[in-house]
């Protein structure tokens, strides 16, 4: 799991005045809007004795803990300790981390991480999103299995005629030809031409009345650090799908789906269309949740790799150079796991960096660690 990227952590459509916990890097976090309507993000941890703000209330644009009363603005610092006597001041340390926050695309993104607005990796750009020849549906599934997985599930084109063969792939026509693939620092993608079965349903009937293609350029790529898109050319139209894998814990992904379609744009036809994708979620997940080993390796040399997982191979060399920077996240970041923890701590946003004296504020640690003396 890698920190200082802008993660997409709930659809916007959900996302109210009233504060809701959401979960990704194994950490906790709340959301709600302010006055204005702007999202905010902070961690769900009160740096006064742990309590849950998502468990809060939201008044004007701060929230306040459910535990002791403290009042936080949108910032993280504390501007409210009910139990202080008159003229008490309110110390410094008395805040939580505070994450950068971006509404785009119909999706609510903070920036998880300390790195300044300058060197932080972009989001990635929909451009279907408000092009008024597409259509939008959203789509969500659980699986019990790492991010990483899933990620490289859904980049890869070679299983596709095997787990897929009744939806699109094509068992009679397994072959991957070569493909060259286009790469920048946080992004790859690949034009694969493939040879699905012709639709059914709905969509069969449509492209029965038009003339049938013997392959479809489909695009697979990858947005660091947990997006994939899957645009398919078919002759009936376009069907573009943006698969946000969110890191619940180590061995469990909530995935988040945009997919977009230029042809049957009523809303007649949304619920069609998401059957569609649950149908390939569903067809993906057993096959995901077996995978040994659930974690994806670090070493390249670990698994075996031929020219149809060049993908997947950009992906892990690049992820292995930001392990390198020291993006990865590790093991005393993640809060959110099984069991009694003598430990709690927050993965730093900025304001740690702009203010280092403070940093030991958003640390809880129990003295001498996990073992009392």
């Amino acid at each position: 799991m890698m920190k200082n990227f802008w993660y997409a952590l709930e659809f916007a459509d959900r996302v109210t005045r009233k504060p809701a916990r959401v979960t990704c890097l194994g950490q906790e976090f709340v959301l709600y809007r302010d006055r204005a309507g702007k999202p905010v993000c902070m961690s769900d941890l009160c740096v006064h004795r742990g309590g849950s703000l998502a468990q809060g209330t939201v008044s004007g644009d701060r929230i306040t803990c459910p535990y002791h009363g403290w009042e936080f603005d949108p910032d993280g610092a504390c501007t409210k300790i009910p139990a202080n006597a008159e003229g008490r001041t309110i110390p410094r340390k008395a805040r939580v981390d505070a994450y950068p926050t971006e509404e785009r695309y119909g999706m609510v993104w903070a920036f998880i991480g300390d790195l300044p607005e300058a060197e932080r990796p972009p989001i990635p750009h929909i451009p279907q999103h408000d092009d008024p020849a597409f259509r939008m549906v959203q789509v969500e599934m659980e699986m019990d299995a790492n991010y990483e997985r899933v990620f490289e599930n859904a980049v890869d084109a070679s299983h596709t005629p095997f787990v897929h063969g009744t939806a699109f792939g094509n068992p009679d026509k397994p072959q991957i030809p070569d493909f060259a693939i286009r790469s920048d620092d946080w992004s790859a993608e690949a034009d694969i031409p493939m040879s699905p079965p012709p639709p059914k349903g709905l969509w069969g009937w449509l492209s029965k009345r038009r003339q049938r293609p013997e392959h479809v350029v489909v695009t697979n790529g990858w947005y660091l650090p947990n997006v994939v898109k899957l645009h398919v050319r078919l002759s009936i139209g376009e069907l573009i799908l943006y698969d946000f894998n969110i890191p619940v814990s180590q061995d469990k992904t909530l995935i988040k789906i945009l997919g977009y379609r230029n042809f049957f744009t009523g809303a007649w036809a949304d619920d069609n269309a998401r059957k569609r994708i649950e149908k390939i979620l569903l067809q993906d997940r057993p096959v995901v949740e077996a995978q040994r080993p659930e974690l994806l390796p670090f070493d390249l040399a670990d698994e075996l790799h031929v020219r149809s997982d060049g993908l997947q191979v950009a992906y892990r060399r690049r992820r292995n150079q930001l392990i390198k920077d020291g993006w990865w996240v590790g093991g005393d970041d993640i809060i959110a796991m099984p069991g009694p923890r003598r430990n709690a701590t927050v993965i730093a946003s900025p304001t740690r960096r702009e203010h280092p004296e403070l940093a030991s504020a958003w640390v809880h640690r129990a003295r001498n660690g996990s073992q009392p003396r």
